[in-house]
């Protein structure tokens, strides 16, 4: 069997923080993956400079040492490359659309949904908006620009309509608390969503993965949420480390422990169902990430998409993989078999 030449496109063009965060992303999973009889890796690491490098590992000193390239030299040199397959882990809106779509342009297959799609579910009232045609019950909510008033009542949570990782989301119970809120959700965004706050309930994440063509609904995560001290989760919840950190890292397993629900719990089938609805009617290809929250009857409202994965162990689908008895080397098996079909 030959070896396949993976590409991994990293970093940021954006900025710093989603570059730091790019690039501790792919070094988990560059560990995770690596298998010298069965993939040669390439890194290719793009900074907020604009500039491209190809550096031999992530480290500082191997990433200082390579050579920086323009847009232009560094696609003539992947051409050269004989790349069979490219592995988007650029977590930046541009590099979730316009990096791909690069990859499009030089018929480089990868792993992960297409620009457009990606488009559609980095802007959470045009997912929403979607799904809820498909059926899937969301949230009553309005999209504001600067200058608009809120109608809805309070509670309500408000978030930026295209920043992820919980960047910006504020939970209002007070009207006299909406400008505060709405100014600080502002500073990630020219849009804000302020949306109706669904009484917990629960809250959990459902992956979607497709193996030869069918959904296969994962295993729930669970979130340990609390009504009065933790009603929603915060970016406090998720990193350790302030924007703009060289090693920012994930802590939510750490500190908030989510668990496996009991696949036998009613839950489950009712929101992988519904997680395989936002799939297909999003258009997802390959893999895909959806936000629950349960309410106090048990019924289902999808939150927000998260169609990307990192392939490494502590990943919410390959950690619920793992729990419907898919290993990471398989899940990243099933995933390359997709692209590459």
């Amino acid at each position: 069997m030959p070896i396949l030449r993976i590409l991994h496109l990293v970093g940021s063009a954006h900025n710093d923080f989603y570059c730091n965060l790019s690039r501790d992303y792919a070094q988990s999973c560059l560990l995770a993956t690596a298998n010298p009889s069965l993939y040669e890796f390439l890194i290719a690491y793009i900074t907020p400079d604009q500039q491209w490098r190809f550096p031999d590992s992530l480290s500082q000193e191997d990433i200082a040492a390579a050579k920086p390239m323009s847009m232009l030299d560094a696609l003539q040199f992947i051409t050269a490359q004989d790349i069979d397959l490219m592995l988007p882990q650029m977590v930046c809106i541009p590099g979730m659309t316009h990096y791909r779509a690069l990859f499009d342009l030089l018929k480089i297959p990868y792993i992960g949904n297409t620009p457009d799609v990606m488009a559609m579910a980095n802007h959470k009232a045009i997912t929403k908006a979607i799904v809820a045609a498909a059926g899937v019950k969301v949230p009553f909510g309005e999209l504001l620009r600067k200058g608009e008033v809120p109608t809805i009542p309070p509670p309500v949570v408000i978030k930026p309509a295209s920043a992820d990782n919980s960047l910006g989301v504020y939970l209002v119970t007070l009207a006299s608390d909406y400008d505060a809120a709405l100014n600080k959700a502002f500073e990630y965004g020219d849009e804000v969503i302020v949306e109706a706050f669904i009484e917990l309930g629960r809250e959990v994440r459902c992956g979607v993965i497709v193996k030869n063509g069918e959904l296969i609904g994962l295993p729930l995560e669970e979130y340990q949420i609390d009504p009065d001290d933790r009603p929603i989760r915060s970016y406090s919840d998720k990193f350790k480390k302030d924007p703009g950190s060289s090693n920012l890292r994930s802590t939510a397993k750490k500190y908030v422990a989510p668990w496996i629900v009991d696949p036998n719990d009613p839950i489950t089938e009712k929101v992988q169902q519904m997680a395989k609805k936002s799939h297909l009617a999003l258009g997802c290809r390959h893999y895909s990430l959806f936000d629950f929250r349960i309410d106090p009857k048990g019924e289902p409202w999808l939150i927000e998409a998260g169609l990307y994965c990192i392939f490494d162990n502590k990943s919410v689908i390959a950690y619920t993989a793992n729990a419907a008895g898919i290993p990471l080397n398989e899940l990243w098996t099933i995933a390359i078999n997709e692209a590459l079909a």
